[in-house]
């Protein structure tokens, strides 16, 4: 039970999922790097990166900023996300910018646009860094392209969850074996199937393994002669499926580095 936590895809929370997506800011282990181009008028290119300092999540120095980043860490995803568009509307009325007041749901695309009001206005953005920072943060969060591999990961372990109440831990586990196919190539657009960001990778599918063994002991009990049987069968046709998704990956992540 101890790793359920850890592996796995959490949704209730914006700033888990920030810690999770963006790339950590060097140097440091419980903070990440937040690309802060969209607050210049530079060009977005190869060295671009090398000539911008990144934003942080860690702001000391701004008591709204403080303020955006509890409710950030304590409430629901929904909920935090509101919060940053309602904090970067006050910020950007406050100096009278000609902002666009939008209702319902908050995309990334809306809440870039309000941080983008105060591009090269040095007073403005010295008053507002933090907020800033935060609200890019989770734009691009929001909008990042394993965002809806995350959510699909998050649904799955949910079901996941819910089977293990009702059927023994073979029938459960069996339900991975569909997700056991490599992923179609970046260039392969078939209709009617899931786009290649929705498609579990090899990282994902050892992640629900990890979920789903460290949960075994909550399935409906079975016939334990049989079912071990089947289990070892079972098993050793996942090792099969998932060693030939790994053997596909055109570049494997650090983790598989390390396992394979």
């Amino acid at each position: 039970m101890d790793l359920t936590g850890a592996v796995g895809h959490h949704g209730d929370n914006l700033v888990e999922k920030i810690l999770t997506v963006l790339e950590p800011l060097p140097g440091h282990v419980t903070d990440i790097q937040v690309d802060m181009l969209e607050l210049t008028s530079l060009q977005r290119t190869p060295h671009s990166t090398n000539i911008l300092a990144p934003g942080c999540l860690a702001q000391t120095q701004s008591p709204a900023a403080q303020a955006l980043w509890e409710t950030m860490l304590t409430s629901k995803h929904k909920e935090g996300v509101m919060e940053v568009r309602r904090h970067l509307v006050e910020a950007a009325s406050k100096e009278k910018l000609p902002i666009k007041m939008g209702l319902g749901r908050v995309t990334p695309e809306q809440l870039r646009s309000y941080v983008q009001l105060f591009r090269s206005r040095p007073g403005m953005l010295e008053s507002h860094c933090g907020v800033l920072q935060l609200g890019l943060a989770t734009a691009q969060t929001l909008r990042h392209p394993i965002m809806p591999r995350w959510d699909a990961c998050l649904a799955f372990e949910r079901l996941l969850l819910q089977a293990l109440g009702d059927s023994d831990f073979t029938a459960v586990l069996r339900q991975l074996l569909p997700l056991m196919k490599p992923r179609r190539g970046e260039d392969d657009t078939a209709s009617g199937s899931r786009s290649r960001e929705e498609e579990c990778g090899p990282d994902e599918l050892i992640l629900l393994l990890v979920y789903l063994y460290s949960l075994a002991d909550e399935a409906q009990p079975s016939d334990q002669d049989a079912e071990e049987e089947e289990l070892e069968k079972l098993e050793r046709e996942l090792i099969g499926q998932l060693t030939l998704v790994i053997t596909q990956e055109q570049h494997l992540s650090p983790l598989l580095q390390k396992l394979t």
